[in-house]
């Protein structure tokens, strides 16, 4: 099993609509759809208002990169450059 705590730093103020583009797009509704999937849940950072949250459980890392090939993957990619300046990604 892969455990992945992501962390992005958006942009200030942008979160709520960095997090509303996500679900618009359906990017976290076809990620937990995916073979291998376990869990993918967002959460808004309790600390820090400019933090989204994102716990990601893989069947196995297999599974975790064959998601980094899926067009919503990199629809995510598309939506991190207009919203997030950094990204920290700690696998557990």
């Amino acid at each position: 099993m892969l455990v992945l705590n992501v962390k992005y730093f958006v942009k200030p103020g942008m979160r709520q609509a960095f997090y509303d583009a996500i679900r618009a797009e359906g990017i976290d509704a076809a990620s937990r759809e995916e073979d291998g999937n376990i869990l993918y849940d967002y959460a808004f950072d309790p600390e820090d208002p400019d933090v989204l949250r994102l716990f990601e459980v893989w069947k196995d890392e297999t599974a975790q990169k064959e998601h980094m090939t899926l067009p919503h993957f990199l629809q995510l990619g598309e939506l991190k450059e207009k919203y997030v300046r950094e990204t920290s990604l700690e696998k557990l």
